[in-house]
């Protein structure tokens, strides 16, 4: 066979594969039982809803917390688990550091010169309205008043990040008693996750200790074929059937992840959120626009590829006659598909490798 033969040959076959849609791969009764062809009715449609979708439940961003120790310090106690749920503001441990009272001090420096910078403010500005001193001296103690008040505004800062409430501070201030115990508190109220530290550890500053989160709302991170994103919109009803869970979908993924070539999905869980755990794979399904084409969810089985089209075999009186669909979500099992079907049709669920083996020998082979 010469090239311009071969050419010839390749695009014919490509031409018959691309035009296999409604041509009928005649067989009979016996046949389909000897190639062992079964054939099944088309499950009940289904329109503006896909299941099956591959999720991951996740903590969003803004509800996980660190709470990590703002001084160095040596853990005294620790007063929570992991899975023990906390309120905002109870204390979760209690740590000595000898910082702390460092701070403290300086504080109380701050506030003494805070307080005779203030003295000496009032008295030079008495002084210049009569005459007696300069306004440039006037001026040098309202700028050292001011600097004065700065930092001691700086050190009471300070100490709040370190743990210490405002009252704290006030009784510190009123009865210079330095206190080396620091009380680390939860920031909100939720549940301890992990737990990084244990009693008698000693840590530098910045070191983690708890990471609590708050459990209401939970996020799914969905994989979707992108086939079937077209008519997904933000604010679809999200489903987790196995535990009776649902949400609104927040946001539809730009670029395709993975070797899998889906996208990624994000949606809110805000009922039955009680009934999911971080981390944990589910099912999730998701509504469509009301417009959507009409869905079957069939075998995996029931589906062949043939010319880089995907067909099913639909059963005619004279044999099985080829129609085209559209893969919306390919499970393990079954996959869901579109296409031009009334719902009322029969189609070949078994030995489907035989019908597209004759169906190709119509066509003039492989």
């Amino acid at each position: 066979m010469n090239k311009v033969s071969l050419i010839f040959g390749l695009i014919a076959l490509s031409s018959a594969q691309l035009c296999i849609a409604d041509e009928t791969v005649p067989i009979s009764t016996k046949q389909m039982k000897s190639l062992g062809i079964t054939s099944g009715p088309l499950p009940t449609k289904r329109f503006g809803e896909s299941s099956g979708f591959p999720a991951l439940v996740v903590i969003p961003g803004n509800q996980l917390f660190v709470v990590s120790t703002p001084l160095p310090a040596m853990i005294e106690q620790t007063l929570v688990g992991v899975g023990d749920r906390v309120t905002k503001g109870q204390p979760i441990a209690y740590l000595q550091s000898p910082a702390l009272a460092e701070v403290q001090r300086g504080l109380l420096q701050a506030g003494i010169q805070q307080q005779l910078t203030k003295e000496n403010l009032a008295r030079d500005e008495t002084l210049f309205k009569d005459g007696i001193i300069s306004e440039s001296r006037y001026r040098t103690s309202r700028s050292a008043a001011l600097e004065a008040q700065a930092a001691l505004s700086e050190r009471k800062q300070i100490l709040r990040l370190s743990g210490m409430s405002d009252t704290a501070i006030n009784q510190l201030q009123s009865g210079n008693n330095l206190n080396s115990l620091l009380t680390i508190t939860s920031p909100i109220d939720g549940a301890v996750l992990e737990k990084t530290a244990s009693a008698g550890q000693r840590l530098d500053a910045a070191t983690p200790l708890f990471k609590i989160a708050k459990l209401t709302p939970l996020a799914l991170e969905i994989q979707a074929p992108l086939a079937f994103t077209h008519d997904l919109k933000v604010g679809a009803t999200v489903s987790v059937p196995g535990y009776s869970a649902s949400g609104k979908l927040t946001a539809i993924g730009h670029s395709l992840t993975g070797t899998n070539q889906t996208l990624q999905l994000r949606a809110t869980i805000s009922t039955g959120a009680e009934n999911l755990r971080s981390g944990q794979y589910v099912e999730a399904t998701i509504s469509t626009a009301a417009n959507s084409a009409a869905q079957w969810e069939v075998p995996n089985t029931a589906i062949a590829h043939v010319g880089g089209k995907m067909v099913v075999f639909v059963l005619t009186p004279q044999g099985f006659r080829v129609q085209n669909v559209n893969m919306l979500n390919e499970g393990a099992t079954n996959s869901v598909i579109s296409g031009a079907l009334k719902g009322d049709e029969k189609i070949a669920i078994r030995g489907v490798s035989a019908l597209k083996a004759s169906l190709l020998g119509i066509g003039g082979g492989e």
